[in-house]
C-alpha cells in the first residue's frame, strides 16, 4: 500500500490476522538505541513483538506490519473492554532512549513526522480522541511508556487526543479511594494492580506530579473526564 507519509518499508514477519476492527491507537517508545536495534528486534521471529510503524528521532516513517495486520506490540494489555488491544489497534513505536538509556523530551522531527501519520489513521477509522493512548495506560502494572514527557497537549492541540481538563470542580468528588477505583475503571483502566493505574493515570494527565496517591487534583480531573464523556464532549 502506498502512503506518502512513509518514507519505507521493514517489514516484519511477527503479526497475524485481526479478530477486532480497529478502533484505537496506542504510543510507545522503543528503549533501544540505535533506532536499528529496535527494527531489527521487532523484525526478528524470535523476539515475537513488533509494530505498524517505527518513527526515527530524525522524522522518518518506516513501517513494519500492515495496518490491515496484527502487530505484536501491547502485549498483556487492557482497554475500555478489550482484552485484545494487539487487534484493535494500531501500534506506532517512537524511537526513543526511554527511561533505562536516559529519559528525555522528544525530538521535534519525530512529532512533526507523528503527528500527519495519527492524523490519517485516525480518520481512516473514525478513532475516538479517547482511544488515543499510551503502552501505559494499556498496561500499567507492565509499562510506562511514552511516559511524562511525551507530547500529549500537542496532538490534543489537533485534535488527535483528548486535552487535559482545564475546569476542575472545587467540589469534593470520589469521597473515597474505592469510588475512585470504580471511576478509573468506568474510564477505561485495568485496575488490578490500583497504585500502578494511578501511576500510569497520573503519568498521562498529570505528569508533573506521578506518585500514585489518590489526592484531590487526581479525583477532580478524572471526574471531569467522565462529566465530559457523559455530555458527548469527549468521543
Amino acid at each position: 500500500m502506498t502512503d506518502p507519509l512513509v518514507h519505507r518499508e521493514q517489514l516484519s514477519p511477527n503479526c497475524n490476522e485481526r479478530t477486532l476492527p480497529i478502533s484505537m491507537v496506542v504510543l510507545h517508545y522503543t528503549e533501544m538505541k540505535p533506532v536499528e536495534t529496535a527494527l531489527e528486534r521487532m523484525c526478528d521471529p524470535e523476539a515475537q513483538v513488533s509494530a505498524h510503524y517505527c518513527i526515527t528521532e530524525e522524522g522518518e516513517v518506516i513501517r513494519l506490519v500492515p495496518e490491515e495486520k496484527r502487530a505484536w506490540h501491547a502485549g498483556l494489555s487492557y482497554w475500555r473492554g478489550h482484552k485484545d488491544v494487539n487487534s484493535a489497534s494500531v501500534g506506532i513505536e517512537l524511537d526513543h532512549p526511554g527511561h533505562a538509556l536516559g529519559y528525555r523530551g522528544f525530538a521535534d522531527a519525530q512529532i512533526e513526522a507523528l503527528v500527519p501519520l495519527l492524523n490519517r489513521i485516525v480518520k481512516s477509522y473514525d478513532i475516538p480522541r479517547a482511544n488515543v493512548v499510551g503502552h501505559s495506560d494499556v498496561a500499567p502494572a507492565r509499562k510506562v511508556d511514552p511516559g511524562e514527557l511525551f507530547p500529549w497537549d500537542q496532538l490534543a492541540e489537533y485534535g488527535l487526543c483528548l486535552p487535559r481538563p482545564e475546569k476542575l470542580s472545587a467540589d469534593p468528588v470520589f469521597d473515597n479511594d474505592a469510588s475512585f477505583y470504580l471511576a478509573l475503571e468506568r474510564f477505561g483502566y485495568d485496575i488490578t494492580y490500583g497504585h500502578k493505574a494511578v501511576e500510569a493515570f497520573q503519568r498521562r494527565w498529570r505528569p508533573e506530579r506521578i506518585d500514585g496517591v489518590i489526592d484531590g487534583e487526581v479525583r477532580a480531573i478524572l471526574f471531569q473526564l467522565l462529566l465530559d464523556r457523559d455530555r458527548g464532549h469527549a468521543r
